[in-house]
């Protein structure tokens, strides 16, 4: 049987990992509490696992990576869940569906690194369009998302759970967000894009919606042309699915929750020549731990039918 050990595995993200990984043909192994800081007992889990799970800060991880790095040809295979490595080119980006062979990169790296979960979805929506040629890879992209308080951290967390919590809140106005890099890498872009994140006043669930001005688009497309390039990336996708053109006009952000999926949509006034493409996950399932499941499943060879979360 596999065995997994989840370094951090007490922070929001992994105790859903732990959580979704009880119900899998898995020997998960995990350390004392008391434990958790000691670098010589986590290093000796890391020797006895397959993979290890880094549910870490940035410096954490980092430091998680030294200690593996010490084990030499006894390193487990790693799976990152920070930002510390995401846009290392020594990694594996863990979002299978960026094109036809980062499946296979995942499978068979050795240390993958798990993607943000507003990234996820700008990513999905941006890289179809740059790669078929609609949209410039220097077009300046506006990134608008909200996403549920569990992914704001502990603080913000316990706040919400506590106190109410504020209905709706932009944050990361400095225009620093961590997930920017990734997208602009892995969207496809060679300008940096300018994001505007959110949280709302629900615990998981996201929204990510990208306005297009059809016209300042070289090629000119229509909505249906946008909708075309999605769908054909999206096609065999196990979690990927795009909406059809007749679908609602309204989207309830946590509509997917408990669940792998994301949802694409295209909303486009021809008339006016405006559209607006919008991926839907929740900012836990697709955005953090499904991704990490995923990812895990694909590490270890698995089945994803193995996963228990449609």
């Amino acid at each position: 049987m596999p065995s997994v050990f989840i370094d951090g595995e007490a922070g929001t993200t992994g105790l859903e990992i732990r959580q979704r990984l009880a119900r899998l043909p898995l020997d998960v192994h995990s350390i004392a509490p008391d434990m958790r800081k000691d670098p010589a007992a986590r290093r000796a889990l890391m020797a006895a696992v397959d993979v290890a799970i880094l549910c870490l800060p940035e410096a954490a991880s980092r430091e998680a990576v030294a200690l593996a790095d010490e084990l030499g040809r006894d390193a487990p295979r790693i799976l990152d869940a920070s930002t510390a490595f995401r846009t290392d080119p020594s990694w594996a980006y863990g979002f299978p569906e960026l094109n036809r062979s980062q499946q296979e990169r995942v499978e068979f790296s050795m240390r993958v690194s798990n993607p943000g979960c507003y990234a996820q979805g700008a990513i999905a929506l941006l890289r179809p369009l740059v790669d078929g040629g609609l949209l410039p890879a220097d077009f300046p992209v506006v990134i608008n998302a909200v996403s549920g308080y569990s992914g704001a951290g502990r603080p913000a967390i316990e706040a919400h759970e506590r106190d109410g919590g504020p209905a709706f809140e932009l944050y990361a106005l400095g225009l620093e967000h961590k997930h920017v890099p990734e997208i602009e890498l892995y969207g496809g872009l060679t300008r940096r894009p300018l994001f505007v994140p959110s949280v709302g006043h629900f615990r998981q669930g996201m929204l990510v919606s990208i306005p297009l001005h059809l016209d300042e688009l070289p090629s000119r497309p229509s909505g249906a042309d946008l909708r075309a390039a999605l769908a054909a990336r999206y096609a065999d996708s196990r979690h990927v699915r795009v909406m059809p053109a007749e679908g609602a006009q309204r989207l309830e952000a946590t509509a997917l929750n408990n669940t792998d999926r994301m949802e694409l949509s295209v909303f486009a006034n021809e008339a006016l020549r405006h559209a607006v493409l919008v991926a839907r996950l929740d900012n836990l399932g697709k955005g953090a731990a499904g991704a990490a499941v995923q990812n895990l499943l694909l590490m270890l060879g698995l089945a994803e039918e193995a996963s228990p979360h449609g």
